[in-house]
């Protein structure tokens, strides 16, 4: 038998903060909003991203993942926004951004406070235009992307609605 909605990962726990953790994000996941999830590294902030994304409306469109800390700024811009043939040496051909690989669903940017300023005031551009413009390009492409960004080192966690 084939399920015809995936069912959100499972997080376990009982205490009163997990519970209404858990009741938040069931209240933000049908918002058309991003949203920034804050905690220490290694409390699910991954799990909840993927929860918000299996109960909103996203839920059969990709759920993409990106680790910002993971990559050097100049290959951060075009994994998320993509490059055309020819735009810098080694590009030899057009490639989608995961910006553009998520339109319909969910990008979920991980330790996005190690994004460079300049590259988050691009990304707030595309999430109030819903265009970019791939590295090498004058043409804009629409997108419909929902962003469910994380960041780490903070003592509790929190599901908080961006905007």
């Amino acid at each position: 038998m084939v399920s015809l909605s995936p069912d959100p990962p499972p997080l376990i726990g009982q205490s009163l903060a997990f519970l209404e953790l858990m009741d938040e994000v069931s209240r933000t996941a049908p918002l058309e909003r991003p949203v920034l999830v804050v905690g220490e590294r290694g409390t699910g902030k991954e799990l909840i991203a993927a929860r918000l994304h299996f109960l909103s409306r996203r839920w059969e469109a990709p759920l993409v993942k990106l680790n910002c800390a993971a990559l050097p700024e100049t290959l951060l811009e075009t994994e998320l926004f993509g490059h055309e043939a020819g735009a810098f040496t080694g590009a030899a051909k057009r490639r989608i951004g995961k910006l553009e690989h998520a339109s319909g669903g969910t990008l979920f940017l991980d330790e996005i406070e190690s994004m460079p300023i300049a590259l988050q005031v691009k990304l707030l551009r595309v999430l109030q235009e819903g265009m970019l413009e791939r590295l090498g390009s004058n043409a804009s492409v629409r997108i419909d992307v929902r962003i469910v960004a994380a960041e780490g080192d903070r003592l509790r966690g929190e599901c908080v609605p961006a905007g």
